[in-house]
């Protein structure tokens, strides 16, 4: 695509006001839209109140010095094409220019065709920066339109794999979407970063995921279990973890973790491998707590809801012995927010 000299608007910034003069008339004659200023000072206050495309400027000029100018131009402007014009050929000084961001430099004394050329040099590479940053920006929305849409289906994946939940018991589905919403705020209380809160408020609901291989004669027993029927129970983080292993779904990898290490105790005596402290996955740890509080104060087909009072004095006894004492300090102080979600 050629320039169109027409389109673009040109700064000329030289204390010598022939020079300037001289400059803007072979701009002028070659389409281009010139303004003329006398210092660094006037350079800067004339970017500001109207847009130039590009600025020739002197480099000893003054009170603000050339590369002052340069250096300050190109961070409040930094799509503006600048050519550096100077008295003396200096390598240093033209590598310094350059590596500010200068897209040109001419030695005086100034020859039309020597500055037309480095314009319209500098305008074409200032025309393929703007449209490769335009790409960029475009590839990048792409990528995060992309990227959401694929949330979304893995979202959906995940739903739909709690749904099931609920064909096997009302009660225990609305225990599984309140365990997401519980954990998702007690990680952020935690520190977690945004993607992994989202990963387990998605993972945290499919911590029973394995129940739905559990027989309804255990599974919905309104007594005691035996210890032969327990047996049978716990094997439903084992399943869950066998039914979500193989994913490469951060939130459902996330979910295996969570659904095999939930029953796990901070003292080593938990289900089914004896886990115990930093070696049970932080996520298993954070949905064992909510997972028991809720638990708790709900009603259960075993039992009627207890007082949350009650709940939590029977937690607090649990701290350091079932329950990491960090998550469980964590969610003691989220409480406030959690009830609000356990009315759901």
């Amino acid at each position: 695509m050629a320039v169109i000299p027409q389109a673009h608007k040109i700064l000329v910034v030289d204390d010598e006001q022939l020079i300037c003069h001289l400059t803007c008339r072979w701009l002028a004659a070659d389409g281009y839209k010139c303004r003329m200023v006398g210092s660094g000072a006037a350079a800067l206050e004339a970017l500001e109140g109207e847009h130039s495309d590009l600025m020739v400027a002197d480099m000893l000029m003054p009170g603000m010095s050339g590369i002052e100018l340069l250096r300050t131009a190109r961070t409040s402007k930094p799509d503006l094409a600048v050519i550096m014009v100077t008295g003396v050929d200096d390598p240093e000084i033209a590598n310094e220019c350059l590596k500010l961001g200068a897209y040109g430099y001419v030695v005086k004394p100034l020859e039309r065709n020597e500055i037309l050329i480095n314009v319209a040099n500098a305008l074409e590479r200032r025309r393929l920066t703007l449209e490769s940053a335009t790409f960029q920006h475009r590839l990048e929305e792409q990528v995060r339109e992309r990227t959401a849409d694929i949330r979304c289906r893995e979202e959906e994946l995940c739903e739909r794999l709690v749904g099931a939940t609920e064909y096997r018991d009302e009660t225990t589905g609305a225990h599984v979407r309140r365990i997401g919403l519980y954990a998702e705020t007690l990680a952020e209380a935690l520190g977690w970063g945004l993607a992994a809160m989202a990963d387990i408020r998605l993972a945290a609901p499919m911590h029973d995921v394995g129940k739905i291989a559990i027989p309804d004669e255990v599974l919905l027993k309104k007594g005691s279990l035996t210890s032969a029927e327990f047996d049978v129970v716990k094997r439903h983080t084992t399943i869950g973890a066998e039914m979500l292993s193989g994913s490469s779904v951060s939130a459902i990898q996330m979910a295996e973790s969570i659904a095999l290490s939930h029953h796990e105790r901070w003292d080593g005596g938990g289900y089914p491998r004896g886990l115990s402290g930093s070696a049970i996955p932080e996520a298993a740890q954070v949905v064992a707590v909510l997972d028991v509080y809720d638990a708790l104060i709900h009603d259960r087909i075993y039992r009627p809801a207890l007082p949350e009072g009650e709940a939590l004095a029977m937690l607090r006894a649990e701290r350091g012995r079932h329950f990491d004492p960090r998550i469980f300090d964590a969610f003691i102080a989220m409480l406030p927010d959690l009830r609000d979600i356990a009315r759901y």
